[in-house]
C-alpha cells in the first residue's frame, strides 16, 4: 500500500466508526436508566464478564467503574466455568457483553445469576438473543457496522461497547455524586495524582504567611512582603479576616515618595481572589492561571490559613 492508501483507509475506519456512535443514541432509554439504577444499587461488586474482544472492552469499563465509585472486576467468561464463578456472590451484579448474545461462554455465568438470583445487566447488539432474554436489564444497540473492510474484525462494535461502558459509568459517577477529592484516593500516583492533591497538603501555613494588619505603615507591610518571599502581603482587619492584597505590582504602581506613609489598607486591592483547604492542585493552578495572579491565600470563614506560590503547583507538576 502505498501513502495515500493507507491514510485513505485510516479516514474511513475513523468515518466508519464514528458515524456507528452516532447511533448510539437511540439506546438512552428507559432500559438504560433502569440498568444505572441497578447498578447503583449493588452492595457488593459488578462483575464485567465476555469472551475475547469483548472481553478486553470489558476489562477496561470494570477499570472505570472502580476508578469513579463503582466497585469492580472482570472475570473472563471462559474461566468462570472453572471455578471464577465462585468469585461472584449474592451481593454482585453481572455485567455481560457480547456483540452477538450468543457466546457459549456465557451461558454457565447466564445459568448462574438465575440459580442464585444474581441481577444480570447486558450489553448487546442483539434484542433476540439468549443473554438478552435472560437479562435482568439488557442494553441492545444497533449491529454495527465494522471498520474492517471484510466486516469481520471486531472494530467499531467494541468502539461501541467502550462508549457505552463510559456513559454507563459517568452516569453512576453523577447519580453517586462521586467527587474529584475521592477520585484522588484511587489515582495517588502519576501527574493525575498530582493534580489531585489538596492545596492544604502542600500550603505555607502558619508564621510562613504574609500578613499586615489594615492600620500597619507600608514601612511595616513592605518588610513582611520582602522576609516572606511570596511576592504579596495580606491584609487583615481586627477580626484577623482578610479584606485585601498588596502586591510587588500594587507597590511598582504606586511608586512614589509618599508611600512610606501611606497605610496598608490605603495600598491594598480589595477582595482578593482567595482558595480553601480543600480546593485541588489542579483547580487552584486553573484559578491562578486565570487570575493571572502568582499567590493565592487559602482561607476559612475569611481568615487566612494558608497560603501557596505558582512555583509549588509547577514544582508538584513537573
Amino acid at each position: 500500500m502505498n501513502k495515500s492508501k493507507i491514510i485513505n483507509r485510516a479516514k474511513k475506519t475513523l468515518s466508519t466508526e464514528v458515524k456507528e456512535l452516532k447511533n448510539l443514541s437511540k439506546i438512552f432509554n428507559n432500559n438504560f436508566y433502569k440498568a444505572v439504577i441497578l447498578l447503583s444499587k449493588v452492595k457488593g461488586r459488578v462483575i464485567v464478564t465476555g469472551v475475547g474482544k469483548s472481553a478486553h472492552i470489558g476489562n477496561k469499563i470494570s477499570a472505570t467503574l472502580a476508578s469513579t465509585g463503582t466497585p469492580s472486576y472482570l472475570i473472563h467468561a471462559t474461566e468462570a466455568s472453572h471455578g471464577d464463578l465462585g468469585g461472584i456472590t449474592k451481593n454482585d451484579c453481572i455485567l455481560a457483553i457480547s456483540n452477538s448474545g450468543e457466546t457459549s461462554e456465557l451461558n454457565n455465568i447466564i445459568s448462574y445469576s438465575k440459580r442464585f438470583d444474581i441481577p444480570l445487566v447486558s450489553i448487546s447488539s442483539n434484542a433476540k438473543s439468549s443473554l438478552n432474554k435472560n437479562s435482568t436489564v439488557g442494553i441492545v444497540y444497533k449491529k454495527p457496522i465494522e471498520a474492517c473492510p471484510h466486516n469481520l474484525a471486531p472494530t467499531s462494535s467494541t468502539t461501541v461497547m467502550l462508549v457505552i461502558g463510559d456513559c454507563m459509568a459517568m452516569s453512576l459517577l453523577e447519580l453517586k455524586g462521586f467527587k474529584s477529592s475521592q477520585f484522588k484516593s484511587f489515582h495517588p500516583g502519576g501527574n493525575l495524582g498530582k493534580d489531585l492533591k489538596r492545596v492544604d497538603e502542600i500550603m505555607h501555613t502558619g508564621s510562613a504567611l504574609p500578613l499586615s494588619k489594615e492600620n500597619e505603615k507600608m514601612t511595616k507591610a513592605l518588610l513582611t512582603m520582602t522576609k516572606k518571599s511570596f511576592g504579596c502581603v495580606g491584609v487583615v482587619n481586627n477580626n484577623k479576616k482578610l479584606i485585601g492584597i498588596i502586591t510587588d505590582g500594587d507597590l511598582r504602581r504606586n511608586m512614589n515618595d509618599n508611600l512610606f506613609n501611606l497605610k496598608a489598607l490605603n495600598l491594598m486591592t480589595k477582595n482578593p481572589s482567595t482558595g480553601n483547604k480543600d480546593m485541588l492542585v489542579g483547580e487552584a493552578l486553573n484559578l491562578m492561571n486565570s487570575k493571572k495572579i502568582t499567590s493565592l491565600f487559602i482561607c476559612e470563614k475569611n481568615k487566612p490559613v494558608g497560603i501557596i506560590h505558582i512555583h509549588d503547583l509547577l514544582r508538584l507538576s513537573s
